[in-house]
C-alpha cells in the first residue's frame, strides 16, 4: 500500500450519528474474517477468500495500516473503509487517493455505508483539501454504483477489466455542495 502522504495516522476516531470509524482492534478479528470469507461480499471482488486461509493469515488482531477504518456500530465491527493511494491495479487511478468499502451483509440496506463513507470523505477533505478521490466498481454491482453516486462521485468512464465492465468515478470536496 502506498501511504496517503503527509497525514498523521491514526486520526482520532470519527463519530457519526450512529457509527464510529476507528483503527482495527483484536476484538475485530472474527468479523474481519467473516467479512472477507463472505460469498455475498466477494461477489464482485473475485469471490470470497477461504476461511481457513484467513484464519492462518490473521492469527491475532487485524493489521493496522494507514487509510484503513473499521466501521463500528454499538461496539461491533460491521464493515471497513479504505482511503489509500491506488497502486496501479486500475491504470486510471495509479497514485491517486482511492475509496474502498466492504460491509457485512447483515449491515446492508440501513444507510451505514453511506454514513461511514461520507464521514471518511469529510475527514479526507479536511486533511488533504481539494485532493480528488477515485472509486472503481463493477457496473454489475448496482448497490455500489448507487452508493458512489449518492456520495457525489461523478462517472468519468466505463471500461473492461478483470473480465467485467467497470465504473470509474471521481469525488472532490471542491465540487461538493455546501
Amino acid at each position: 500500500m502506498t501511504e496517503l502522504g503527509p497525514v498523521a495516522w491514526p486520526p482520532a476516531p470519527i463519530r457519526t450519528e450512529r457509527l464510529v470509524l476507528r483503527e482495527p482492534e483484536a476484538r475485530d478479528r472474527a468479523a474481519v474474517i467473516e467479512l472477507l470469507a463472505s460469498p455475498e461480499v466477494g461477489t464482485y471482488l473475485g469471490g470470497p477468500r477461504p476461511r481457513d486461509e484467513l484464519e492462518r493469515a490473521m492469527p491475532g488482531a487485524p493489521s493496522r495500516r494507514a487509510g484503513l477504518f473499521i466501521v463500528d456500530l454499538d461496539g461491533a465491527m460491521i464493515g471497513q473503509i479504505t482511503l489509500t493511494r491506488a497502486t496501479g491495479h486500475i491504470r486510471q487511478a495509479a497514485g491517486e487517493a482511492e475509496l474502498g468499502y466492504l460491509f457485512l451483509p447483515q449491515a446492508w440496506g440501513y444507510g451505514y455505508a453511506a454514513e461511514a463513507c461520507a464521514a471518511a470523505l469529510g475527514w479526507f477533505a479536511g486533511t488533504l483539501p481539494g485532493e480528488p478521490v477515485l472509486l472503481a466498481t463493477q457496473t454489475a454491482n448496482v448497490r455500489s454504483m448507487r452508493l458512489a453516486t449518492k456520495l457525489g462521485f461523478i462517472e468519468v468512464e466505463r471500461f473492461e477489466d478483470y473480465g467485467a465492465e467497470q465504473w470509474f468515478g471521481v469525488w472532490s470536496s471542491v465540487t461538493q455542495p455546501g
